[in-house]
């Protein structure tokens, strides 16, 4: 695979590996495919997509990541964007330093946006969210970061900008207590036809 290639935008036909957002020519270029994982050791921000090609979800959340890193990454100095891509996970991916890269972040969901902060060679910091953000949590998550992350190594306590954990379970919640009226609903009105035959 070419290392080195750049493209406008990373997709399904994309080859499978480690791709690093270069502002200053608005390209992605593939840094790696072969290898260890994406551990980055120099100090700064670093926001890290996991894309999946099989993922009906990434594919929602690719125009509102590919237009919000084109807006802000000439003026966040210090973040870096990063896009590791495979097919399904380290399950089915071409790239053994994509595929390295899931599993050294545990990531088991798509998409996944993972934010990391290097301070003397070292990861010091990090946070992830799971699911689609909008546009609005992506900027509350990114714009913040560096703060929350400097709190942090000073021992204050860090709140996310965002609960996309929480509001995924409620909204799962609130599905099911759906069915469970539907389908009490149901049972009355069969019991109701029941009762007239």
């Amino acid at each position: 695979m070419s290392i080195g290639l750049e493209v406008k935008e990373v997709t399904t036909q994309s080859p499978h590996g480690i791709y690093l957002y270069d502002p200053s020519k608005d390209v992605w270029r593939l840094i790696a495919t072969e290898g260890d994982p994406y551990i980055p050791k120099e100090d700064g921000a670093y926001v890290i997509y996991f894309d999946n090609t099989k993922c009906p979800a990434c594919r929602r959340y690719d125009p509102i990541w590919f237009g919000y890193i084109r807006s802000v990454a000439r003026k966040l100095e210090n973040y870096r964007f990063v896009i590791v891509l495979c097919d399904w996970f380290a399950r089915e991916c071409k790239s053994t330093a994509a595929a390295n890269t899931f599993r050294h972040y545990d990531v088991h969901a798509s998409p996944t946006t993972i934010l990391l902060y290097v301070k003397n060679g070292k990861e010091v910091y990090r946070e992830s969210y799971e699911g689609v953000l909008k546009e609005d949590e992506l900027k509350a998550v990114v714009e913040g970061f560096v703060e929350r992350a400097e709190k942090a190594m000073r021992g204050e306590k860090v709140e996310k900008p965002i609960k996309k954990e929480e509001a995924d379970v409620a909204e799962l919640i609130k599905l099911l207590l759906a069915i469970i009226k539907s389908v009490e609903k149901e049972e009355r009105s069969a019991a109701q036809e029941q009762r007239k035959s």
